[in-house]
């Protein structure tokens, strides 16, 4: 059985060419004749515009209150972090003056402190001036348990942030900290502007109305928002460079799907840009081939994964909570059943069929940088050793209808992901190896609008995980580990009493591997630290709390007037818009 679930509200499917005026509007009735630009006016003003597909809508452009990739991407455009890391994993400047160091005074020499100094002159899209109660505002934000902030895991180790005066801020850790640029560093440290925020630092947070009409220092500013649809950017007036940008007008547009996506950019050139193209090799190898775009695929730190859920989704607690660590999982809590599960699927085949050059098979979660990737770990794909493992644990088909079962508990699961062809078909093969040695799966396909919001009233989040499996790509945004890692401790498990916060939605919780990453965030001796977080990746791997598929690319599609896109691991494609440009 599949299962689909469209939102109703932000999950409508537009018509990119209809959108773009590029498929011919028929209606009705009379109407005033319209007079068409001249071909050269217009010509000039759609080279001056850039166009961006995002086949799954940004819904929200605060990427602190959001999951998705989607949300940040949009958010990127126009809001900045203090700084973030290039490809090269070097630090880069945006709203700080520089980067700390123990040279110019910024970094403690007992490691319990960083002092970042700010740009002067920086201002809001608005006209009001950046300062650091911006940042010392965002902090409270982003920590506030009532908020419920998605980015609340980079300033664990946070114990003050205060504004020496406009232009320094001082964050002290509670430890010697040697992943001191966690916090305001990439996409989960895009500053905010206090003046608007204040008023919406509680449980109001999502109220707020410049989660849709961002203000922001960045490039560009928001003109236009319709979430699940359209985001329309302008050049901000305020950015603080002189020198000139490269497009008058941004055209973010969602909807649709990623082939769609990818034949808009690679095979008619009405796109410049899609962002997150999950498509099929071979159908990404023949658009390319008609010559209007490039598949760039960036092989960074995520992987596409099964994530196990270790509590029941069936039962639910006198407070309305499912998924609660009250209800542990009739068969899931078995080591030996989750291997079983793993030994199931076919990795290999998902990877070279399905993901080809834009992904490959893994056994690890913890990708990059390459110090971390753990040497002591597999995959095996092994149908009959998973059924006797089945066996083993006393699952067995008692009353031959196909299915194993035990004390009256039939093996069935849910197993739910983001709506997409190309995890449709994972999930396809993934069933196709689970049904074969005696299990019943059920297939549901939420939209991403959904799937990915981290709406706390919403049952078909990632964070509540109604369902027994749920698939999707994640991995770390920092060459540091640490946020990461932190999403498989103990107090990462979303629950209804922390507003369905957290990362750790499988609700693995091990004092083992909470103390391993407690050492962590405290221990400076480089080598050792690396030993530790390779442990914390084998402890999750071989006890099969989730199974690594592919190490996925994260692949977009650029078309060939397009220049400047330099894609980074560490933060979102946008981070450097500023520097597109429209070549010949």
């Amino acid at each position: 059985m599949t299962k689909t679930i469209i939102n109703s509200q932000f999950g409508r499917v537009y018509s990119i060419l209809w959108a773009w005026g590029l498929l011919p509007l028929v209606v009705t009735g009379c109407q005033s004749p319209s007079v068409s630009p001249p071909p050269q006016q217009a010509a000039i003003a759609n080279s001056q515009t850039l166009k961006l597909l995002s086949w799954q809508a940004p819904t929200i452009l605060n990427p602190h209150l959001s999951t998705g990739f989607k949300d940040a991407e949009a958010s990127r455009i126009t809001l900045e972090p203090l700084a973030t890391f290039d490809k090269k994993g070097q630090l880069v400047p945006f709203l700080a003056a520089e980067i700390p160091s123990l040279t110019n005074g910024g970094l403690s020499k007992d490691g319990k402190s960083v002092t970042w100094k700010l740009k002067k002159g920086v201002k809001w899209s608005d006209g009001q001036p950046f300062t650091a109660k911006d940042v010392v505002f965002t902090y409270q934000f982003i920590t506030n348990p009532k908020v419920g902030s998605t980015s609340a895991g980079s300033y664990e180790a946070v114990k003050q942030v205060e504004a020496l005066d406009d232009h320094r801020v001082k964050i002290s850790f509670k430890t010697p900290t040697p992943a001191w640029f966690l916090p305001f560093v990439g996409s989960e440290g895009m500053i905010l502007p206090s003046h608007l925020f204040a008023s919406y630092n509680g449980e109001n947070a999502r109220q707020a109305p410049n989660n849709l009409m961002a203000i922001g220092t960045g490039p560009y500013k928001v003109v236009l928002f319709k979430p699940g649809d359209i985001v329309v950017y302008e050049p901000n007036s305020n950015f603080r460079e002189s020198n000139p940008l490269g497009f008058k007008k941004i055209e973010l547009k969602g909807g649709g799907d990623a082939t769609s996506a990818a034949r808009a950019v690679l095979q008619t050139g009405d796109a410049d840009y899609g962002f997150n193209l999950q498509v099929e090799a071979p159908i990404l190898k023949e658009l390319e081939a008609a010559g209007k775009g490039k598949v760039v695929a960036n092989l960074g730190s995520l992987s596409e994964r099964i994530t196990l859920n270790l509590t029941d989704p069936n039962q639910v607690t006198e407070q309305g909570e499912r998924s609660s660590l009250q209800f542990p999982h009739p068969f899931l809590q078995d080591k030996k059943v989750r291997e079983a599960f793993a030994l199931a699927v076919d990795r290999t085949a998902i990877a070279e069929q399905l993901y080809g050059i834009t992904g490959k098979a893994t056994a690890n979660i913890l990708l990059l940088p390459q110090e971390y990737y753990s040497p002591n770990t597999k995959y095996e794909f092994n149908l009959k050793k998973a059924a006797n493992l089945l066996d083993e644990a006393g699952w067995k088909d008692s009353n031959n209808d196909g299915i194993r079962d035990k004390n009256g508990v039939a093996m069935k699961v849910v197993y739910q992901t983001s709506v997409n062809p190309l995890r449709q078909k994972t999930q396809q093969v993934v069933k196709q190896g689970l049904q074969s040695i005696g299990i019943n799966v059920e297939l549901k396909s939420i939209d991403a609008s959904i799937f990915f919001s981290s709406d706390p009233a919403n049952t078909d989040t990632v964070e509540r995980f109604s369902a027994d499996l749920q698939m999707f790509t994640t991995g770390n945004s920092n060459p540091d580990p640490s946020k990461s890692m932190q999403g498989f401790t103990c107090t990462a498990i979303p629950t209804k009493a922390n507003n369905w916060t957290g990362d750790n939605y499988g609700r693995y919780c091990n004092p083992e591997f909470d103390k391993l990453w407690q050492k962590s965030q405290q221990e400076l001796d480089p080598k050792k630290r690396q030993q530790l977080f390779i442990a914390m990746n084998d402890m999750i791997i071989n006890n099969f709390i989730v199974i690594p598929l592919v190490h996925r690319a994260d692949v977009v599609g650029v078309g060939n007037t397009l220049m400047g896109v330099d894609l980074t691991p560490w933060d979102r494609n946008t981070w450097n818009i500023k520097d597109w440009k429209r070549g010949s």
